[in-house]
């Protein structure tokens, strides 16, 4: 594909936004919501199309753990930009709360809510027990809990129990997404005719067979008529690449940090990696975060056109994991200028 049929394939698709809620180390997760709360309405303002939120648990860089309640904190301090989950994992609940949950949200906000859906805990085995309180469901399950959760919204599909049922949930029409990082939900995504977002952020190596594999399986169905693929990818974006990579050690260091099992909150940047990461941990860093795009608006032009090639996404989801909240506002904005062909 030439240049300009890049430029052209980036300036048609929708662009939208993974927040982390990033807790620094200067700060708690009380400073995390309020640049949540900023970003979400700098990013509608630049025309993102949503603004995801993500389930972890047990991290002390991570404050979205209560995905549902800080999913409704966002959509109440914006306007028109779509909001959701990125995910919520579901082994980790009883699918009727999550109806429950996310009905409750889409009666607060109609159409703007998104259920993202993933299999993974979102943590350690042990912080995955406490969650489950001893339940045996996990991964295994995930298409079980999925055809639940969906009765619960569309009873019509068989409700496993007819004698419960979603109040608000039911009769709603919520987009439901499923997330991986793997074949796994990319198949099931193709087959139960869902939109499928892969986390190529933590994952390059599978992306293009995963939507490859999507694609092939694909049924059209009441949700979709055709595929409709997402895919995440790390930009750090700046005026110039060397401020770029040096706001990206930032990313470096938190993925560091969790290859060393070292539990703390996200860093600032430094001037270089070299006397932090040894020769190894540097090229295990190099295949996991092997798709970020990181550079001046030129080099991210480029690279962000060659992703978009290569992968054939319908939608890019954006992860900024920036320390500094104007540097990252600045990321965000340099992306939107891309994708409106300023």
């Amino acid at each position: 594909m030439s240049e300009q049929n890049q430029t052209s394939r980036l300036q048609s698709i929708p662009f939208s936004v993974l927040d982390l809620a990033p807790i620094r180390e200067d700060g708690g997760p009380a400073d995390s919501f309020k640049r949540t709360v900023d970003l979400a309405q700098h990013t509608e303002s630049l025309g993102y199309n949503r603004y995801w939120l993500a389930e972890h648990h047990n991290m002390p860089f991570i404050a979205s753990s209560a995905t549902s309640v800080l999913i409704g904190h966002v959509a109440s301090q914006t306007s028109s930009i779509k909001v959701g989950s990125g995910g919520v994992m579901l082994p980790n609940h009883a699918p009727l709360v999550i109806a429950e949950q996310f009905g409750t949200l889409e009666s607060l906000f109609p159409g703007r809510i998104d259920l993202g859906l993933g299999r993974a805990p979102g943590t350690d085995q042990l912080t995955a027990h406490a969650l489950r309180r001893g339940g045996q469901s996990g991964p295994h399950d995930f298409p079980d809990q999925l055809e639940e959760l969906r009765s619960y919204f569309d009873p019509s599909r068989g409700p496993a129990n007819p004698h419960v049922r979603a109040y608000p949930g039911e009769g709603l029409d919520i987009p439901i997404w499923l997330l991986g990082s793997s074949g796994y939900s990319a198949q099931l995504a193709g087959e139960e005719g869902l939109p499928f977002a892969f986390a190529s952020h933590f994952s390059p190596r599978d992306t293009v067979p995963a939507l490859d594999l999507y694609k092939r399986t694909f049924k059209p169905s009441g949700s979709l008529a055709e595929p409709h693929a997402m895919v995440g990818v790390n930009i750090i974006a700046a005026e110039t690449d060397e401020e770029a990579k040096r706001l990206a050690t930032t990313l470096q260091q938190q993925f560091l940090n969790l290859i060393r099992k070292n539990e703390s909150p996200l860093p600032p940047p430094v001037d270089s990696m070299e006397d932090i990461w040894t020769e190894w941990e540097k090229q295990a860093l190099k295949q996991q975060l092997g798709s970020s795009i990181i550079g001046s608006k030129e080099t991210v032009k480029h690279q962000l056109g060659s992703f978009i090639e290569k992968t054939g996404a319908d939608e890019v989801m954006v992860i900024s994991q920036i320390y500094d909240h104007d540097a990252r506002r600045r990321s965000y904005e340099i992306v939107a200028e891309l994708f409106k062909g300023e």
